[in-house]
């Protein structure tokens, strides 16, 4: 299990490597909340996503054997980046499986990075399936996105950072796909702030994650969001162990509010967002009467918006 010991070793594995980011509030969006809100801005990691944290700590620390064969990992962007990033640090050859209707943006990051890009099925989960039965029959390192404790420590620092800038935090908003940045924010908030609440956010049109939360078991479910970083139909199991204890509390999101809280954060930020990265805003703007007189943190984990989809989004009429 990852552990906050753990966390803060990764902080200074990865310091070398990756800048601290922003925590900026923006008078816009705490009009719109009603309240104090501050983003945190991983969408200025060198691959535009949260995810990049957790591939150097992992990649760092892999074995001789381990490097020397190289690591697969499935995606639908910010996870391959991830380990493109870090496998090219590393000099770790590195192939990633994603669906086929993959953000070609995202794409064409990770073979700029020096990775071997694969297309493969319909979903993440298609390209998830065929990335871990090639893995073992190759015998190279499968890094899940997921369920990798090396991952969700390393993107546990952000939560560290937010904690050092405002210490006294009433509340944290953190976009769920797998799930390893919320369980990454629960493992910081509930040994620093004990009274911190954590609060995940999905898209309603791939709630498998929350469902799973809200059972206490591994659901599967649809998955037609267009935001990538939430589009998963199964849920994790190391994140969800996590979420089941600490998570304080879950919100879905409509596709009409993530293409607002896109819209919106773009604009009142001068930030690229991504629908996922949007979607933690979506949420405070969903429970607004909730967060009154607190002090709020959303994670902005990603701004790999594709220009398509930017001129998609802003052409739709509000």
């Amino acid at each position: 299990m990852p552990t906050f010991p753990g966390v803060l070793e990764a902080r200074r594995r990865i310091s070398p490597y990756l800048p601290r980011t922003p925590l900026f509030s923006y008078p816009q969006l705490d009009r719109l909340v009603g309240t104090s809100v501050w983003v945190k801005h991983e969408n200025h990691q060198p691959v535009g996503a949260f995810k990049v944290r957790g591939g150097v700590n992992l990649i760092s620390q892999l074995g001789e054997r381990e490097r020397a064969a190289g690591v697969v990992a499935a995606s639908t962007g910010n996870h391959g980046q991830s380990v493109a990033y870090a496998a090219r640090l590393f000099d770790v050859r590195a192939t990633i499986y994603v669906p086929e209707s993959a953000n070609p943006s995202k794409v064409q990051s990770m073979e700029d990075l020096g990775a071997e890009v694969v297309p493969y099925g319909r979903d993440f989960d298609d390209a998830r399936e065929r990335c871990a039965a090639v893995a073992a029959e190759s015998g190279r390192r499968y890094i899940h996105s997921g369920d990798e404790p090396h991952l969700i420590e390393g993107v546990g620092t952000y939560s560290l950072e937010i904690f050092e800038d405002v210490p006294d935090l009433d509340v944290i908003i953190v976009p769920i796909g797998g799930g390893s940045g919320a369980a990454g924010a629960c493992l910081v908030a509930k040994t620093i702030s004990p009274s911190t609440e954590v609060i995940g956010v999905q898209a309603e049109a791939a709630p498998a994650a929350y469902l799973s939360w809200k059972a206490r078991s591994l659901v599967e479910d649809q998955m037609n969001t267009a935001a990538e970083g939430l589009a998963t139909r199964t849920a994790f199991e190391l994140p969800q162990r996590i979420l089941w204890e600490q998570l304080d509390d879950f919100v879905l999101v409509s596709e009409e509010g993530l293409r607002n809280a896109t819209r919106t954060m773009i604009e009142a930020t001068r930030n690229l967002v991504e629908g996922a990265g949007a979607s933690a805003f979506a949420a405070a703007l969903k429970i607004k009467d909730q967060l009154a007189g607190r002090r709020v943190a959303i994670i902005c984990s990603g701004g790999n918006i594709s220009p398509d989809q930017i001129a998609e989004l802003f052409s739709v009429s509000r």
